[in-house]
């Protein structure tokens, strides 16, 4: 229960720095790759994001 509680903890803490990010225009390559090779699960379309927000 506690690690649980810890995880979900530190979840929220990166998610709330994480929204700050503006959303910005994506490319025409990042358009394309989510065409062709669409996010398999919430995991995959979350990294994607947190990946174009760091770059």
């Amino acid at each position: 229960m506690r690690s649980t509680l810890a995880a979900l903890i530190a979840l929220s803490i990166a998610s709330f720095g994480l929204s700050a990010c503006h959303p910005h225009e994506r490319t025409f390559g990042e358009k394309v790759q989510d065409t062709l090779d669409p996010p398999k699960g919430p995991v995959e379309k979350a990294g994607r994001a947190v990946d174009r927000a760091t770059k």
